[in-house]
This record gives C-alpha cells, sequence and structure tokens, in this order.
C-alpha cells in the first residue's frame, strides 16, 4: 500500500504508457482504469456545502496515476478543486508531466474542469493532454485554444 492508499483501495499502474519523442500514449489510453482512480478520490472528497463531491486523476508522462478530489471550506473561495489536489500529488509523487485526465462527479459521471482547472492542468500537462469530456476526447489545446503558459513565456524569453 502506497502512502496515497487506504485500506480496500485498489492499486493502479500503468505499463509503457507513453512514446519518448511526443510524450503520448502510445497505446489506447485506459480510460476505465483513470475513472476508476477517479471515483476513488472523489469518495473521499470533502464537500459538506454543495454536496457535490469531485474526483479527478491522470496519467503522468512516466506511468503513474496521481488523483485528486475537491476539498470545501465554508469561506467558499478558499474550496480547492479536483484538479488542484491532483496537481499537487503530482509534485508530491516525483513531478513530471499528464497526458490523459478524466474528472468525475458523485455518481461517477464525466465532468469537464473548470475554466480555472484547465489553465491549471495546462501548465502540467504535455503538449496534446488527452481530456475525457462530455462530447469525447479532446487535446487540452481543443479544450483551452490559444492558452497562456509555459510555452508563451519561453517563447517570448527566447525572442527577447
Amino acid at each position: 500500500m502506497t502512502d496515497t492508499q487506504q485500506p480496500g483501495d485498489q492499486a493502479v499502474t500503468a505499463t509503457d504508457p507513453t512514446d519518448a519523442a511526443t510524450g503520448l500514449p502510445v497505446d489506447d489510453v485506459d480510460w476505465g482504469v483513470l475513472r476508476d482512480a477517479a471515483t476513488a478520490a472523489m469518495r473521499r472528497a470533502y464537500a459538506p456545502y454543495s454536496s457535490f463531491p469531485v474526483g479527478a486523476a491522470a496519467l503522468t508522462d512516466d506511468g503513474r496515476i496521481v488523483s485528486g478530489c475537491n476539498i470545501e471550506n465554508a469561506s467558499y473561495g478558499v474550496t480547492l478543486c479536483a484538479e488542484c489536489s491532483l496537481v499537487s500529488q503530482l509534485h508530491m509523487t516525483g513531478g513530471g508531466k499528464l497526458v490523459a485526465f478524466t474528472c468525475v462527479d458523485g455518481d461517477g459521471a464525466t465532468l469537464m474542469p473548470c475554466g480555472r482547472c484547465r489553465q491549471l492542468l495546462f501548465e502540467h500537462s504535455t503538449e496534446g493532454m488527452l481530456l475525457e469530456t462530455l462530447s469525447g476526447i479532446r487535446t487540452i489545446d481543443e479544450v483551452l485554444p490559444d492558452a497562456f503558459g509555459p510555452r508563451t513565456l519561453a517563447t517570448y524569453q527566447q525572442e527577447h
């Protein structure tokens, strides 16, 4: 059992998930495994105010699966979305970049990340990260077109 697992959790691993040149999955992403990890995370959500638990899970460029859940606060603006928890776990367990992502509600149905979380995911994704959305699998660039992020800053700094 890992530091983030609790009794009854299913261990989730991935094998040879990425192409070395592109960072994208070699084989189709096992979305069922990611949804299971997101659902397990959702069960740990702290949502006493909205009663809307959310769980998220992502595959990293080194084959790990990271997950997170929403953590509400009586001061609503302090609430953390599941994606925030996921990115924290990404860095707490070794860093890297996200290559595939899914998010679920309390019934296990797919959710679309809010705009703030799309920006957060973009910051920590490989180019072309895949997201499971209500309308099918999309890339991060499709759900956050013309995004501003680290690549924008790197290009600017190279030109100046």
